[in-house]
């Protein structure tokens, strides 16, 4: 019996064996014969090797051509979310400029992945490692850190992928170059990908003018992002022949608009229209999509919109898949695709586009990125057309490419991100990191089983790395997508907490939901030596704010003492926090903390380097210099996508109710982040049309409707916005008692002069600055805001629609006015049905009622994009 078992194990591991060794030579010969001309090396490795995919890695010894200083070395660890020990566990170090040498045809494009594993190799500190890398003239990599890329993308290894233009010359030169800027700084690689490929990129009209092509096809790329929408993840070995990964695009999804995702039916065939179609996506793409759902109403009145942060001053091409799969007409299902808040294209039909049911298609869309006002996202947003009243009102995507373009100077490299230290404590905190002593425990026992039963160990350890690389695909897709999307709670949560922790440290810990650090007394005191009267800063309604400091002195904190005398109290105090735990925005400032004890109510911020946006307007202190119009005009945005994400970026809304100029806060870069949450109110649904209250608010941006009514709806915030839209044109405080009667309002005052004498009231400082056109635009907006019906208001997403254009009119005023068919179109109503979200009640997915991690609050799109 014991023979019979033994036997019948050999027979098994044989047949595993010739089965993997067919499945990897399958894959092998498929890929060389698809890339004739393609190299895949295991850098640092003298011999050649194979991944668990069955991919094989060959030495890189060959096709280094200067290697004086070059190491070949082995990491020190192995991280448990590495897919593969090849060829992440050894690497090449260099630590003087070096150069590898591919022969290439000149017909094709090629892929250039990098495979980085920052560990510690030899004596080597990876935190050490800053370099550059070229190719051909083309900058890919400059003063690149990959331990703190690692870091702050909190993933174990990167990869780089980029899409090289035809070399004439027949040679792909790679350059490591290790900074000169730091000491004992050396350039290292794990893997290294070159794979020839056909080209696949053509002329491609620049979105938002119509009359301009930028040729693709001439352009080497990085790719930033590229996703299977609404699908799963897709490893390289499942691509048609170009060895990409395509990742999940939920996490890049905004807000509660999640839409539904669907997958073709078996019966459905998915037919590429030509031979040279599977070379754009896998078949895998398209057939699963992301669409809105069967309810048309629901599908008026939101967006399907995606968000991704990219680097700044690039071009980008967005290439969106696309395969209708359930319709077969034309005109069935239209709608309209937008880039960045311009339209890409309108009557979008997928059906006309590709010719029939089944039929994949692809589109291509240029858009530059400027990083003048400090904007560093890209968003995509679809919504039905109902213009041409198509039969179903919906959208569909299947999948979506994002590469970033080299620029004038044949540059390609971004900056390095910038780690959290809270994020990495919190993790901690959680127990998300795996302590060495167990990894090592894990690692006897698994090398004792494989040293005892070889045969079993080998069928053991082939189904552990088949398991391993599924959990890994989905933890990499994980890690992946915290460098682009916004970290909540976890991330954001300063510090250490401190043992000693005060009475109320529990009321502040069941409202911050486990997200705001709680800070001793003593702590505050040292930060702000004893509230020093030389640390005051600001002095507002709650009390004063001191400039302290926090975590020995490492980090600059606001810190905001409640003034025992006022009116603002308990209520508002918790209230803040209460809010403030939950929301991160790149335009609301970030509450890092709290302290309640011995009857003290402190709040502790991220320091906002530039004051308020007051300071900055008129009685200007410290002899700030009053700002140009086109500095106001990007504050004016910026607030506006704060206030805008309070009101949609939800499934409650959240109405400010004290909108003012002292509220906008601007940081050492002049973006504006809104501030004071002490008064705001939250809605108990989007439907709700108002909230009645008692009227709380600042006096001069106090909305006459809401005084009068007592309800107070999100239009509120909107006509305290208009205030300081003409705050910042006219460069007056918004009530000034010394002036005639009828001047002492701003908002009054400002309505009078509307059509008759607008230029006698403008800030003398930048009269001379704004265009006319921009000075419409801007004046019909803030008008609009303080409309005295709410009804007649515009939405904050409209007044930030608007505001985009005046910043467009005012840097170019004599170009193409990319969104004159909008506004001709009634700017106003198109913008609110593209931005609104009509959320249905849903226990599961209430943000206010569950406190975990995952279930903050999504970032709102922020119309230009990062």
């Amino acid at each position: 019996m014991n023979c019979n078992i033994q036997k019948f194990f050999w027979a098994i591991i044989t047949f595993s064996c010739i089965i993997i060794t067919v499945h990897s030579q399958s894959k092998t010969n498929t890929t060389s014969a698809a890339n004739a001309d393609s190299f895949i090396l295991a850098c640092g490795a003298t011999t050649d090797s194979t991944d668990a995919n069955g991919r094989k890695w060959t030495s890189d010894t060959k096709f280094i051509t200067s290697n004086n200083n070059s190491l070949s070395v082995t990491a020190k660890s192995q991280d448990p979310s590495l897919p593969s020990t090849v060829p992440y566990m050894l690497a090449r170090i260099f630590q003087s400029e070096a150069t590898y040498k591919f022969p290439v045809s000149p017909k094709y494009r090629h892929w250039i992945r990098l495979h980085f594993y920052p560990s510690s190799y030899n004596n080597f500190d990876p935190l050490n490692s800053f370099f550059s890398v070229t190719a051909n003239g083309f900058t890919l990599l400059n003063n690149f850190s990959a331990s703190i890329t690692a870091e702050a993308l909190t993933q174990a290894y990167i990869i780089r992928e980029f899409t090289m233009i035809k070399i004439e010359s027949g040679f792909l030169d790679l350059t490591f170059t290790p900074s000169n800027s730091y000491n004992d700084s050396f350039a290292f690689i794990n893997g290294i990908e070159i794979i020839s490929m056909p080209e696949i990129f053509q002329s491609v009209s620049m979105v938002g003018f119509s009359d301009q092509n930028m040729e693709a096809e001439f352009y080497t790329m990085q790719t930033m992002f590229r996703l299977n929408v609404g699908g799963q993840y897709i490893p390289a070995t499942d691509d048609s022949d170009l060895s990409r990964i395509w990742y999940d695009d939920s996490p890049y999804i905004y807000g509660a608009g999640l839409g539904v995702t669907t997958e073709a039916d078996k019966n459905v065939t998915i037919a590429y229209p030509s031979k040279d179609s599977k070379y754009i996506a896998p078949l895998d793409v398209y057939r699963t999509a992301r669409s809105m759902g069967p309810n048309a109403t629901v599908n008026r009145n939101y967006n399907l919109t995606w968000i991704f942060d990219i680097d700044v001053n690039f071009t980008y091409l967005v290439r969106l898949h696309f395969c209708d799969y359930r319709l077969d007409k034309v005109n069935q299902m239209v709608f309209t695709i937008f880039i960045n808040n311009q339209t890409a294209e309108q009557e979008a039909d997928v059906i006309a586009w590709s010719g029939g049911k089944g039929v994949p298609v692809y589109k291509d869309y240029a858009t530059y990125v400027n990083g003048k006002n400090g904007d560093d996202q890209l968003w995509l947003a679809l919504h039905p057309d109902v213009e041409v009243k198509p039969e179903f009102y919906d959208s569909i995507l299947n999948g979506l490419e994002i590469f970033k373009l080299n620029d004038t100077k044949g540059n390609l490299a971004g900056p390095n991100p910038v780690p959290s230290p809270m994020k990495a404590e919190a993790e901690s905190q959680q127990g998300k990191f795996t302590s060495h002593s167990k990894l090592s425990k894990g690692g006897v026992i698994v090398g004792s089983v494989l040293g005892s039963v070889a045969g079993l160990g080998l069928i053991v350890a082939l189904i552990g790395i088949f398991m391993h690389k599924k959990k890994t695909d989905k933890k990499e897709l994980s890690s992946s997508t915290n460098s682009w999307l916004p970290i909540y709670g976890s991330s954001r949560s300063s510090g250490t907490n401190t043992t000693s922790k005060s009475s109320g440290s529990s009321r502040i810990s069941n409202l911050g939901g486990g997200f705001c650090r709680h800070f001793t007394l003593a702590e505050i005191r040292i930060g702000t030596d004893d509230f020093s009267e030389s640390r005051v800063i600001g002095v507002g309604g709650f009390g004063k704010v001191y400039k302290g400091f926090i975590d020995g002195n490492t980090k600059t904190v606001a810190i905001k003492r409640a003034n025992p005398s006022s009116e603002q109290g308990v209520h508002e105090f918790l209230n803040e926090i209460e809010l403030l735990s939950k929301l991160r925005h790149r335009h609301l400032v970030s509450l890092i903390g709290a302290c309640e004890e011995n009857n003290e109510m402190i709040l502790v911020y991220d320091y906002m380097a530039n004051g308020t946006l007051r300071e900055h307007l008129y009685k200007t202190k410290n002899n700030n210099q009053t700002l140009s119009w086109v500095q106001r005009l990007g504050i004016c945005i910026g607030a506006s996508r704060g206030i805008h994400y309070l009101h949609t970026g939800a499934k409650f809304t959240i109405i400010h109710r004290d909108v003012k100029s002292t509220n906008i806060l601007l940081d050492e870069k002049w973006v504006a982040k809104v501030s004071d949450f002490g008064l705001s109110k939250t809605g108990h649904t989007l439907n709700q049309t108002h909230v009645s209250t008692i009227v709380k608010g600042s006096f001069g941006y106090l909305d006459p409707e809401y005084f009068r009514r007592q309800q107070l709806t999100d239009k509120s915030d909107v006509y305290s916005f208009g205030v300081v839209l003409f705050e910042v044109l006219c460069g007056r405080p918004a009530l000034n008692p010394s002036l005639a009667k009828e001047q002492v309002s701003l908002a009054d005052w400002a309505i009078l002069n509307y059509k008759s004498s607008l230029e006698e009231i403008i800030d003398p400082h930048i009269k001379d600055e704004i265009y006319p056109e921009c000075l419409k635009q801007f004046t019909e907006t803030a008008v609009k805001c303080l409309s005295d019906n709410g009804l007649d208001r515009p939405s904050m997403g409209e007044v930030l629609w608007n505001l985009e254009y005046c910043l467009q009119l005012q840097k170019n005023p004599d170009g193409p006015k990319v969104v004159a068919k909008q506004k001709a179109n009634d700017a106003y109503a198109l913008y609110a049905t593209l931005l609104s979200i009509d959320e249905e009640e849903d226990e599961k997915s209430d943000k206010f009622e569950d406190h975990s991690a995952n279930a903050v609050f999504s970032q709102i799109v922020n119309p230009k994009g990062r």
